[in-house]
C-alpha cells in the first residue's frame, strides 16, 4: 500500500513538473518575442546647438516614428508581423560628455535596438567611436567632414550623408568661378568661420580651394564658439571691400551675420552664409531680405518627393523642414528602415552591411551609399521667392541659375 502511494505521488510531481515546465518554456517564449523596436536618441534640446537640432534632426525623428507606427510599424519577417517603434529620448544639453554617457545608457541600461544620432559634426565625430564599440549603425546626417573616407574605413559602421567639406568648398569654388568668368563678381573675397570643427574643416578647405582658383583673400577671421556680436568681424570684412561675403557659420551666427550687414548696409554682390540659411524661419526672419542671400546646401525643391515631404512635415509639425539637411535626414531614415525590412530581424551587423551596399528608394530620389558615404549632395543654395533652391554644383540635375549681384537689403 505504501509502495503504491508513493508511485502516484511520484507520478504526481512528475505530471506536475511537466506542466510547469511547459507553462514555463512557453512564457520564455513569449518573453522572447518582440512587441516593438526600441530607438533612442540623445539629441540637444537644450544649449547652443537646440537652435539645429529643432529644426533639422528632431521634427524628422518624430515625423518618421509617425509615419513608421501609423503604418503598423517596422516588418520584421522573424516574426511575421510588424511591430511599432518604441522611442527612448534624453537631452544632451549640447555637451559632448552628456551625449556620450545617453548613448551608452541607451545601449546597455534602456537596451534600445537602434541609436539615431546627435546634430552637429562635432558631436558626431565624438560619438562615432561609442557607436562602432557598441555595435550600432551610425547614420551622421549632419556631420561634414574631411576625414570621412577614414573613419568609414575605420567603422564601416558610420556613414556621411552631407558630402565632405572639400565637396562643399568645390561647389561653391566652382560656381563662384563661373560667376567671375562671366563678369558677374570679381575675384576680392572675405571669409569668416567659427572656431570649432565645422568652422574650421571648412574654412581650410575653402581657403585651399579659393587659392587655388586665383581668387584673393582679402579678410580671413575665425570667431569663437556662441559669438553673439558679429560687428567687429562684419565691420572688418566689410572695410576690404569684397566682391564676395563667405561665413561657415552655426545657426545663431548666420542670423546675426545677416542682421548685423544689414544694419552695416554690407550687401556685397555674393552674401554666402552656413548653416541655419536654409531654415523656413530665416525667410520668415528676414522676408524680402533674404532674396538672393547664398548658403550651405540646398535641395531639389522641384522632386515630387521632396514637395509632398514639406507638405507633410509641416501638416505634423505645424511648420515647414530646412531645404538641406532635413529631407536627407528623413530620407536616412527610409534607409535604416528599408535595411531592417530586408534583414528581416534586429541583426545590427547585417542591416550595417545592407545600409552599405543597398540600393534604395527615398524622397530625394534613389540612394545608394559609396564607401559609406552619399555623394548626391548640394553646395550652394539660394533663396528665390519663397524657396531655398539649390544652385551648385550647377551641373547637377535639378540645379537653378544663381540671382547675382544680390539684392539690396530690405
Amino acid at each position: 500500500m505504501t509502495g503504491t502511494l508513493l508511485k502516484i505521488a511520484s507520478l504526481r510531481i512528475v505530471a506536475v513538473g511537466a506542466v510547469a515546465m511547459a507553462i514555463g518554456w512557453a512564457g520564455m517564449a513569449s518573453a522572447q518575442e518582440p512587441t516593438s523596436i526600441k530607438i533612442g536618441w540623445s539629441i540637444s534640446k537644450t544649449g547652443p546647438f537646440a537652435a539645429g537640432a529643432s529644426v533639422t534632426t528632431l521634427p524628422n525623428y518624430q515625423v518618421w516614428v509617425k509615419d513608421v507606427n501609423d503604418a503598423g510599424g517596422i516588418m520584421l519577417k522573424s516574426i511575421g508581423k510588424k511591430l511599432p517603434i518604441e522611442v527612448v529620448e534624453y537631452d544632451d544639453r549640447s555637451n559632448s560628455e552628456e551625449m556620450i554617457k545617453a548613448v551608452e545608457r541607451l545601449a546597455t541600461q534602456d537596451k534600445v535596438d537602434f541609436i539615431l544620432p546627435p546634430w552637429s559634426t562635432g558631436l558626431n565625430l565624438a560619438a562615432a567611436p561609442v557607436f562602432n564599440r557598441l555595435g550600432y549603425p551610425h547614420l551622421a546626417v549632419t556631420a561634414n567632414t574631411n576625414r570621412a573616407d577614414e573613419l568609414t574605413k575605420r567603422w564601416p559602421n558610420l556613414t556621411f550623408w552631407l558630402g565632405q567639406p572639400v565637396e562643399i568648398v568645390d561647389g561653391l569654388v566652382e560656381l563662384l568661378t563661373k560667376l567671375r568668368t562671366d563678369g558677374k563678381i570679381g575675384q576680392n573675397i572675405a571669409m569668416v568661420s567659427v572656431a570649432d570643427q565645422f568652422g574650421i574643416e571648412q574654412s581650410t578647405a575653402a581657403r585651399d580651394g579659393l587659392k587655388k582658383a586665383g581668387f584673393n583673400l582679402v579678410y580671413d577671421k575665425s570667431y569663437p564658439f556662441g559669438s553673439q556680436d558679429m560687428q567687429p568681424v562684419l565691420k572688418d570684412a566689410q572695410a576690404t571691400n569684397p566682391d564676395s561675403f563667405i561665413a561657415f557659420s552655426y545657426p545663431p551666427d548666420t542670423f546675426a551675420l545677416t542682421d548685423t550687414a544689414k544694419v552695416l548696409g554690407f550687401n556685397p554682390k555674393v552674401f554666402y552664409v552656413g548653416v541655419g540659411t536654409a531654415f523656413p524661419m530665416y525667410k520668415g526672419k528676414f522676408a524680402a531680405g533674404a532674396e538672393g542671400v547664398m548658403g550651405i546646401g540646398g535641395s531639389n525643391a522641384d522632386l515630387p518627393g521632396v514637395k509632398n515631404y514639406i507638405q507633410h512635415h509641416k501638416a505634423i509639425i505645424g511648420r515647414e523642414p530646412d531645404r538641406w539637411a532635413s529631407p536627407i535626414t528623413y530620407a536616412s531614415l527610409q534607409v535604416l528602415q528599408q535595411a531592417i525590412e530586408r534583414v528581416g530581424k534586429i541583426d545590427r551587423a547585417a542591416i550595417i552591411k545592407e545600409i552599405n551596399e543597398g540600393s534604395f528608394e527615398t524622397i530625394i530620389g534613389p540612394v545608394k551609399l559609396k564607401n559609406g558615404q552619399y555623394k548626391e549632395v548640394w553646395a550652394v543654395g539660394q533663396w528665390q521667392g519663397n524657396d531655398f533652391y539649390a544652385i551648385a554644383p550647377f551641373k547637377q540635375a535639378g540645379a537653378r541659375a544663381p540671382i547675382v549681384p544680390k539684392p539690396a537689403w530690405q
